[in-house]
């Protein structure tokens, strides 16, 4: 029979959100800060033409600053003081991640603890401002020079001046955004950097539907078109849901222990290896090193010449690299794969987690400690990232070929449907957990309050 607590765990419901007074703060204060987010996305940078580089933006469409733009809710394409977003620490956690696993002193570093995370979260932060400041004077060089190559003035004072101010603005800019997704992840509720990319892909998407209910209403859109796309990104959903909660659960047993009792028991746990290990780091690698020619290409604007073998040859290369093109989809998906099971290898290390179950004096049934173990992690993981990388690339090649043939722009592409539903996914986690906390709160107390009166 089912203990009075675990009914309550089982019955867990928003009914119940009215009286989690700390949960309701949380959610308010997470509410705030994302609108915070949104109203900086709009104060453009010192020194810029609005109406011009809204024609500059029209003019890069289809290149890897769109997709960047799409991370940041717009604010890339304004050139707002959080146009780099948090893509620059994004970046920098990924390089000190990898750098932690391949370098000795950072991968001793690693597993100091508390203190060593703290070390390598500084030295974080440290390549986010490195980042910000190469790619904030990029990006005003390169909106100079493009603006004048096109004959358009993106800004209204051009010189060292301007690109000094605007680095300074755009490393504060993403800065404050990292303070701002820390404040979310302690006061708040769910991560709070994802949420923060998540509201800049979520913001677009008002701006999507009014396109596709005018594009209908005009029959440029087809019925059949219409419902195929809500077919498919309905169903992308669910497929994403599921892959991205599957795990390979490998039974990991401990030798017998005395118990108070006095009797001997053995401890069983599991280790959970996720199908998909290396989460939305492919897609987003794989796309930006095939959109990273058609963007230089653009900034180069009219230096370009297409009449030399060189310049023509990199035109040819371009067509064949547009969105919808076969070569690009299948080097897309060959991306993908690729970058699936580098980093999924670079993650997770089957001979530190062997290890570490030696030592503990854990094993798999069946499977010697040490090196078979090693051996066997390996093996299963090896298997499951195959699955995932499947998963991914359909997720992801699937809205392209789409787009393709219909010709319809879709903003929520593979990678960012993976980024909406895995940050929904594990916000809506948390606050399961909230609650169910809550729950067992009043029923301590109230346990409390009988042995009272008794």
């Amino acid at each position: 029979m089912a203990s009075r607590a675990d009914s309550f765990a089982s019955n867990i419901s928003l009914a119940n959100f009215s009286k989690a007074t700390e949960l309701k703060n949380r959610i308010w204060f997470t509410i705030g800060a994302l609108i915070v987010f949104r109203f900086l996305s709009f104060v453009p940078l010192p020194g810029i033409n609005a109406s011009a580089l809204t024609q500059l933006a029209d003019q890069t469409r289809g290149g890897v600053l769109d997709m960047f733009n799409m991370f940041t809710g717009g604010s890339l394409e304004r050139m707002s003081l959080i146009a780099l977003g948090v893509m620059p620490y994004i970046t920098a956690s990924i390089v000190v991640q990898m750098a932690s696993a391949l370098h000795p002193t950072l991968a001793a570093m690693k597993k100091e603890g508390t203190v060593g995370r703290q070390k390598l979260n500084q030295y974080t932060r440290y390549g986010t401002v490195f980042l910000c400041t190469i790619q904030g004077w990029f990006l005003a060089a390169g909106l100079e020079s493009y603006g004048a190559s096109s004959g358009i003035a993106a800004v209204v004072d051009p010189g060292y001046m301007f690109r000094i101010g605007a680095v300074i603005s755009l490393v504060g800019g993403t800065m404050f955004l990292l303070w701002l997704g820390e404040q979310i992840t302690s006061r708040g509720i769910g991560n709070g950097v994802s949420l923060i990319i998540m509201a800049g892909i979520v913001a677009q998407f008002p701006t999507f539907v009014s396109n596709m209910a005018s594009g209908y209403s005009e029959g440029s859109i087809a019925t059949g078109i219409l419902l195929g796309f809500i077919v498919m990104v309905v169903g992308l959903i669910l497929l994403i849901s599921f892959f991205e909660r599957a795990q390979r659960r490998l039974l990991v047993q401990y030798p017998k222990r005395a118990t108070q009792r006095g009797m001997m028991q053995a401890d069983r746990s599991h280790l959970p290896l996720k199908l998909n290990t290396a989460g939305v780091i492919p897609p987003i690698f794989a796309s930006s090193l095939l959109l990273l020619p058609l963007t230089i290409t653009q900034f180069a604007g009219n230096s370009l010449d297409t009449e030399s073998t060189t310049g023509g040859a990199l035109q040819t290369v371009l067509q064949y690299l547009q969105h919808g093109q076969p070569l690009y989809m299948t080097l897309y998906a060959v991306g993908i794969i690729f970058f699936c099971f580098f980093y999924t290898a670079v993650v997770f290390n089957p001979e530190e987690t062997a290890e570490n179950l030696k030592k503990n004096g854990g094993f798999v049934p069946g499977i010697r400690p040490g090196k078979r173990t090693e051996e066997y992690l390996d093996y299963v993981l090896t298997r499951i990232t195959v699955i995932g990388a499947i998963y991914l690339t359909f997720v992801c090649v699937v809205p392209e070929y789409m787009i393709a043939q219909t010709g319809v722009p879709l903003f929520l592409g593979g990678t960012s449907l993976l980024i909406v539903v895995n940050v929904t996914v594990d916000t809506i986690s948390q606050i399961q957990s909230h609650l169910l906390a809550h729950q067992y709160g009043d029923l301590i107390k109230k346990a409390k309050l009988k042995g009272r009166l008794r």
